[in-house]
């Protein structure tokens, strides 16, 4: 009954927390591609390339679910994923529909012609890869009319946090929301476009300003497997273990991990 949980280095531990919690009597196994990240910088194909490689990893744990805890694979790899390569038994989600929704207020499957919402001004902050893809953007038309996104691009802000050096990443943080209220002084809502971000929510919430409501993914995807796995249970696989792998070097990988959640965790070879 084990689930895949992936991303290119620790952001996806945000999403994890939040499903385990959901769901806590489902296994989860946890694959961070550490040896690679970031992804941000990649191109398309080497994100689409990397991605299958670690969903297969995660087929072969008993995962016949596997959910993208990356924005960059969902936006790059998860759509071209679906449509040519996926077997009929397996499922890939994304992460980014399942805060679209909430910030347009529709409940899941709502595929009603896109309307006017109540925020009109939203700042995104993402990687490189997420923000040339415009995915959110293209996602967020199908649901809504009349929104101005300005997204900025975080360089290095994933690769401070993979190092384990917060103080870079609190910099890092504050200088990029400085560069989109240039752009956009005035924003009513910002959307941590990466999984490795609400790591820093609070640093974002402060150079944002209280007005300013701050989506992040982890709570909203684990409300949105709940009620998938209610709608197809049989989506749960053979696995039976919780795990967590990294392509990385597991002893710093885990010292790193542990150190952002504030929790022991302790990853293995994948």
């Amino acid at each position: 009954m084990a689930v895949g949980v992936f991303d290119s280095g620790l952001g996806g531990l945000t999403v994890l927390d939040a499903v385990s919690k959901a769901l806590p009597e489902v296994p989860f196994v946890y694959f961070g591609d550490n040896a690679h990240a970031p992804y941000g910088v990649r191109t398309p194909d080497d994100i689409y390339n990397l991605t299958c490689a670690a969903t297969e990893r995660l087929w072969a744990e008993g995962c016949d679910l596997v959910i993208l805890a990356c924005n960059t694979a969902s936006a790059a790899a998860l759509r071209r994923m679906q449509e040519s390569w996926l077997p009929a038994d397996k499922r890939v989600l994304g992460v980014f529909v399942p805060l679209i929704e909430a910030m347009t207020e529709r409940n899941w499957g709502d595929n009603s012609p896109p309307r006017e919402v109540a925020v009109k001004h939203v700042a995104l902050f993402a990687t490189p890869a997420t923000v040339s893809s415009r995915a959110f953007q293209r996602e967020l038309a199908f649901r809504a009319i009349g929104v101005d996104v300005e997204a900025q691009p975080c360089g290095g802000l994933v690769d401070a946090i993979e190092q384990g050096d917060e103080m870079l990443a609190e910099a890092l943080v504050k200088s990029h929301v400085e560069a989109l209220k240039r752009r956009m002084p005035k924003p009513e809502a910002a959307i941590l476009g990466c999984t490795h971000y609400p790591l820093l929510e609070p640093v974002f919430q402060k150079a944002l300003g209280a007005g300013v409501k701050v989506y992040s993914q982890a709570n909203l995807v684990a409300a949105s497997l709940s009620d998938y796995l209610k709608r197809r249970p049989e989506m749960l696989g053979p696995g039976r273990e919780s795990k967590f792998l990294t392509t990385g070097d597991p002893e710093a990988v885990s010292t790193h991990a542990t150190q952002f959640l504030r929790r022991k965790i302790e990853f293995v070879a994948a």
